[in-house]
């Protein structure tokens, strides 16, 4: 399988209508999207992808005016590949729906990242890339029935940010620019995560900080006013009391229980 070419992070106000050329195209869509499907116009509730073939009929456009935000994989393919292809089950020129995109997203962007450098293992990287890309897409497609928590409104993109707060503890997280991004009212934003997660907002941050804090504590030499500081604490006294509310000791007392039990 040899790639020709990979754009990320792509705005497109208009529709795409097979004009891509003749090699098969992957196009991860990051927004909701307006399909045709038997004559009848569809759109799809969140982010989705769609495995194009060479010819394909399709149009995808923007729903409501907005840009449509996608990411592009060209490539082409060998009669083996296009047996395993086949062997997956795919939908083709049909978008497919994923609750969770945080697995071909990340395959694209390490897909970037090796193109830039070009290394020995080039070629067979990408290959194992696309087919990772292809059994996400095929597990995608063979969902179940969506789980209660994931019928809940804008569930998949509560479940983003929660997932941002763990990656990126230190970030000063403003719910006001959450729900101006969500265009939702702030009350409504936290209904919604507690129905999801069963935890607020603000309990998530502070978990995310002093699951961070314990890591710092554990395997740096910072002092605890340090991690303190760091982990976006303006009190120490404040930060000892919510830790030690959490790990059941002090900050330094969880330090000394790690240190003796590697020895």
């Amino acid at each position: 399988m040899k790639i020709n070419r990979i754009q990320l992070n792509c705005r497109r106000e208009t529709a795409f209508s097979g004009e891509l050329g003749a090699d098969p195209v992957l196009l991860f869509f990051r927004t909701p999207v307006m399909y045709m499907d038997g004559g009848k116009a569809l759109h799809t509730s969140g982010s989705c992808a769609a495995l194009l073939t060479s010819g394909y009929k399709s149009t995808f456009r923007p729903i409501k005016g907005k840009n449509m935000r996608y990411d592009l994989v060209s490539f082409k393919t060998s009669a083996a590949d296009r047996q395993y292809i086949a062997s997956m089950n795919l939908p083709q020129d049909t978008p497919i729906e994923l609750a969770d995109n945080y697995a071909v997203a990340g395959i694209l962007r390490a897909m970037q990242s090796q193109s830039m450098h070009r290394g020995r293992h080039f070629s067979e990287f990408m290959e194992l890339s696309m087919r990772m890309i292809f059994i996400a897409l095929s597990d995608a497609a063979d969902c179940p029935e969506p789980t209660e928590e994931e019928k809940i409104p804008r569930y998949n993109e509560l479940k983003k940010y929660r997932e941002l707060i763990y990656d990126d503890p230190m970030n000063m997280w403003s719910v006001e620019d959450i729900c101006d991004e969500m265009q939702i009212s702030r009350s409504y934003f936290h209904r919604l995560y507690f129905m999801a997660f069963g935890v607020t907002f603000r309990q998530d941050v502070i978990e995310s900080r002093l699951v961070r804090a314990a890591e710092l504590l554990k395997n740096t030499a910072m002092s605890v006013t340090a991690i303190s500081e760091t982990c976006g604490y303006d009190s120490e006294s404040y930060f000892m009391r919510q830790f030690k509310k959490h790990k059941g000791c002090t900050p330094s007392e969880y330090r000394r229980r790690k240190e003796n039990s590697e020895k």
